[in-house]
């Protein structure tokens, strides 16, 4: 049977959220199979980049699998040893962290209209506008908290932000500062921002945040036990100056799990929803995914908008996309080459199960109203 992202993506966050529990030997047998996973895919894959992109992130996994075998704490094996000399050594992590130039901007991103507001007037507008920023008092640089249901566009949202800034994009996950020199996970952090501090504007972007950010019990790892607070500490250690852009940007699905330190003010202290689209956005999103593919007469998209009402970005681009593989795989099957009809759009979306439920929306909006 074919492997598929959603498998993936189950297993690595499994393998991460029992990592960052202390539960090695459960971390482990999830991570190899989210590599091995994530290897089929890049057997699959349409290019040559896209296969080297996958591989290299089977290779994280397995390293943050390896890291699991431990005796007291310290790993076994002579090259993570290596690895931990050479980070206290001034490594500059440059291997694994890895920089952009989104050229994602807003315009780019359907709907949202009241959202990208929000991140004008907190984020943009002091960074671009310094001399007024300074004039009233307005705080440059900080933290921010993008939250929201899966495939409403978070990671998007972020690089539109850097692109709006004009800054260098820092895309780190949970399994790269976990995975990199095991045991040092605090200094791969100390690392990132001093990368981020070194370009003249710049924004750090990582997602599912709660695996690095998760609230603290008296039974949590060691592991995390270190990292919270240093993350809290260069949150605090922001140097905000007016000649100077850098943001922290986190993105999670489970706002509710994140260490209530990392929320207050001077950290992620600016949260935005990031929500289920509106009609005028689930147009955009549907002629965005169906422009370049051919359509019979009688597809109506706003019919087509009333009907995906709940439905996510990511679930309204999965169904354009197997509405034309139908008569893709009649054309392949020797049958007259059609455009998509309604029927196609319309059978699809019949059998198309919403990702997002309304108790899960609800959930978000009570966490929003207990933020205000």
């Amino acid at each position: 049977m074919a492997v598929s992202f959603a498998t993936f993506e189950r297993l690595k966050n499994k393998g991460v959220s029992a990592y960052t529990k202390g539960d090695l030997a459960s971390a482990k047998t999830y991570l190899v199979e989210a590599a091995e996973c994530m290897l089929e895919l890049a057997d699959g894959a349409k290019s040559s980049e896209a296969r080297r992109q996958h591989e290299e992130i089977a290779a994280e996994l397995i390293e943050l699998a390896k890291a699991c075998d431990t005796t007291k704490g310290k790993p076994k094996g002579g090259r993570h040893r290596v690895r931990e000399k050479e980070n206290d050594s001034g490594t500059d992590a440059s291997e694994w962290i890895i920089r952009e130039r989104p050229d994602i901007g807003f315009e780019d991103i359907a709907g949202l209209d009241d959202v990208k507001e929000d991140i004008r007037l907190k984020m943009l507008y002091p960074f671009q506008h310094p001399d007024l920023a300074k004039r009233y008092g307005i705080s440059v640089g900080g933290g921010v908290l993008l939250y929201g249901p899966p495939g409403t566009g978070k990671t998007m949202m972020g690089k539109a932000i850097a692109h709006e800034l004009g800054a260098t994009f820092f895309v780190i996950s949970p399994a790269q500062v976990l995975s990199k020199w095991v045991g040092e996970a605090e200094q791969n952090i100390r690392k990132l921002f001093e990368a981020a501090r070194a370009e003249e504007a710049s924004v750090i972007f990582i997602d599912e945040i709660e695996a690095l950010v998760p609230r603290r019990k008296s039974d949590s790892s060691s592991v995390m036990q270190r990292v919270v607070p240093q993350i809290l500490q260069e949150l605090e250690g922001f140097d905000r100056k007016a000649d100077q852009a850098l943001l922290f940007v986190g993105a999670t699905n489970k706002p509710w799990m994140l260490d209530e330190a990392v929320l207050r003010p001077g950290r992620l202290d600016t949260k935005v929803y990031v929500g289920l689209p509106d009609a005028p956005a689930r147009y955009r999103l549907l002629e965005i995914h169906l422009q370049d593919r051919p359509l019979a007469g009688d597809v109506d998209l706003g019919k087509l908008c009333d009907l995906l009402e709940g439905y996510t970005g990511a679930d309204i681009k999965n169904i354009a996309h197997r509405a034309a593989s139908i008569p893709f795989m009649e054309s392949i099957g020797g049958q007259e080459p059609r455009p998509i009809g309604m029927k196609d759009l319309l059978a699809v979306i019949a059998e198309t199960s919403r990702s997002v439920q309304d108790s899960d929306v609800v959930r978000f909006e009570r966490f929003t109203e207990m933020g205000k």
